[in-house]
């Protein structure tokens, strides 16, 4: 059961963590601050989250004055950042570059999930390097189970497209690899040349696609973040 009460407090800190500490709000407002504005879109931001408690989530960030609800002229609904929720970008994003710096790579990387990693990729990747043409871009997570070993990124005109299905269309390169070692290159703990020398990473298809990845790729925004970690004495050094 989830505490109701508020802190009791005057103080300005205790007051926004009234808003912003309850589970999942700020992954909720990092979906929005990334530009996703559609309650389905805002699911595949946080596909462990259930729909109900998404919507309970939204309604309080509404009443908190951090987002406001626009209904389009077809009748669809959208969820907009007001200017009080803009003001949340430097400090999730300080939130996202703490994590990075501070908390241990294992830990991260036991939280793994395909859907939201391929949906972050989907917003990241430059589709400059690649042919002007239609590209597909086929990911294989060989370890998974059947249903979720597979997934597509369809880029054409500038815009990408993820599939959880073959979309049917000619398949320009096959990247295979365990979703470890995926999720590891999208947060900057390695890059693709190491992973393929290491033989970890499989790159079957077009050369030029393959020989570009690590820059139409993208990382995640936090990437560029160096991590700190201890050594034997227990003090702090820089990893990149």
């Amino acid at each position: 059961m989830e505490e109701r009460g508020g802190y009791g407090q005057f103080c300005p800190v205790a007051m926004a963590a009234e808003i912003l500490c309850t589970r999942w709000t700020a992954l909720i407002v990092r979906e929005l601050l990334s530009g996703t504005t559609r309650f389905n879109d805002l699911r595949r931001g946080v596909p462990r989250m259930s729909p109900s408690l998404l919507s309970k989530r939204l309604k309080e960030l509404e009443k908190g004055g951090v987002i406001a609800t626009v209904r389009s002229a077809g009748g669809s609904v959208e969820y907009r950042l007001t200017p009080a929720g803009e003001e949340l970008r430097p400090i999730v994003m300080a939130m996202g570059f703490w994590g990075q710096r501070w908390v241990e790579s294992t830990l991260s990387l036991k939280n793994l999930d395909p859907s939201l990693l391929m949906w972050d990729m989907r917003r990241k990747l430059n589709p400059e390097p690649l042919p002007p043409e239609r590209c597909t871009i086929q990911f294989q997570y060989p370890e998974l189970p059947t249903a979720r070993q597979n997934w597509w990124l369809v880029i054409e005109d500038g815009n990408v497209d993820l599939c959880g299905f073959d979309p049917g269309y000619e398949l320009n390169l096959l990247v295979r690899c365990s979703l470890k070692v995926m999720t590891a290159i999208w947060m900057g703990l390695t890059v693709v040349r190491a992973e393929i020398e290491a033989g970890r990473l499989e790159l079957d298809g077009e050369p030029s696609i393959a020989n570009s990845m690590q820059r139409w790729l993208g990382l995640s925004p936090f990437a560029v973040e160096s991590r700190r970690v201890p050594d034997p004495t227990g003090k702090f050094s820089e990893l990149a």
